[in-house]
C-alpha cells in the first residue's frame, strides 16, 4: 500500500506513538487524517488535513459515531492503550477488566465497525499496534500482557477474516518507546518515531506482521525453546519487575 492520497484514522492520536503515527502519515502524503482521542481536544497537530475526532474505545456508541463520521477512511491504525500496572492475582481486578476492555474489546469494537467501511473503499487496511508483552509477561504488568496477549491472536484471527474483503491486518510489535506511557520505566527504549516508520514501510512490502527493535526479535526467537531459561534471563533483565 502507497500512503500517497490514503484517507487514515488513528486511535490515541493525541500522544506518543499515536501522534508520531498521524506525523508519518501526514509525511507520506495521506490526504486526510482522522486524529482521535478521548479529549479531541488535546490532539495539537497543526496540518489541515487532520480532522480532530473523538473516541473512547470502551464507549460503543462513541466508536459508532466514529465510524459514520469517517466513511472514507481506507487505513485504520489501532494504537490507543492503557497501562495501569495491575497484577493479575492481587491487583485490582477492575483494573484487570479495564486493561482487556480497551486493549480486546475497544480495539474489536473499532475494527468491527470499521471493517465495512474499509470493505466499501476498497478494502485498505488495519494496523494495530501490539507489544513484545504479547508473548511474555512480567510481574508488574500481568493484566497488561494477558490483554495484548488477547489483543495479538485477535488480530491473527481478523487478518484471516477479512481476508476475502481484500484488508491487509498488520501487527506491530515492539518493547518500549521514550512515551508518557514508558515514563517509569528506565531499561533501554527506542524513538517511538521508529514505529509508524516500520509500520508504513511494511505496509508498502505487505507485511502482516512488523517487529520493531532487538528486544521483541528476541522475544520471539524464544518461544520455540524451554520458558524455563527465557523467563530466568527476564528476571536478570528486569529484576521483579
Amino acid at each position: 500500500m502507497d500512503i500517497t492520497d490514503q484517507i487514515a484514522l488513528v486511535t490515541g492520536a493525541n500522544r506518543g506513538i499515536g501522534r508520531e503515527f498521524v506525523q508519518e502519515l501526514l509525511n507520506r502524503g495521506a490526504r486526510r487524517v482522522y486524529a482521535t482521542a478521548r479529549r479531541p481536544e488535546s490532539i495539537a497537530v497543526d496540518d489541515p488535513r487532520v480532522v480532530p475526532l473523538h473516541l473512547d474505545l470502551t464507549d460503543a456508541d462513541s466508536v459508532r459515531a466514529a465510524a459514520r463520521a469517517a466513511q472514507d477512511v481506507t487505513v485504520l491504525v489501532n494504537n490507543a492503550g492503557i497501562s495501569t500496572g495491575a497484577s493479575l492475582v492481587t491487583g485490582d481486578l477492575a483494573e484487570v477488566r479495564r486493561e482487556m476492555d480497551t486493549h480486546f474489546w475497544g480495539t474489536l469494537s473499532v475494527i468491527r465497525e470499521f471493517a465495512p467501511v474499509l470493505a466499501g473503499n476498497g478494502g485498505g487496511a488495519i494496523v494495530t499496534v501490539l507489544s513484545a508483552l504479547s508473548w511474555f509477561s512480567t510481574a508488574r504488568a500481568g493484566a497488561y500482557a494477558a490483554a495484548k496477549a488477547a489483543e495479538w491472536n485477535m488480530t491473527n484471527g481478523v487478518r484471516l477474516e477479512l481476508a476475502a474483503q481484500g484488508t491487509l491486518v498488520q501487527g506491530v510489535l515492539l518493547g518500549a518507546a521514550d512515551t508518557d506511557i514508558t515514563a517509569d520505566y528506565d531499561g533501554p527504549k527506542i524513538d517511538p518515531r521508529e514505529v509508524p516508520r516500520r509500520s508504513l514501510d511494511g505496509l508498502a512490502d505487505g507485511s502482516i506482521e512488523v517487529i520493531v527493535d532487538d528486544w521483541t526479535a528476541m522475544v520471539k526467537e524464544s518461544l520455540a525453546g524451554d520458558p524455563a531459561p527465557f523467563y530466568a534471563r527476564m528476571t536478570q533483565l528486569l529484576g521483579a519487575s
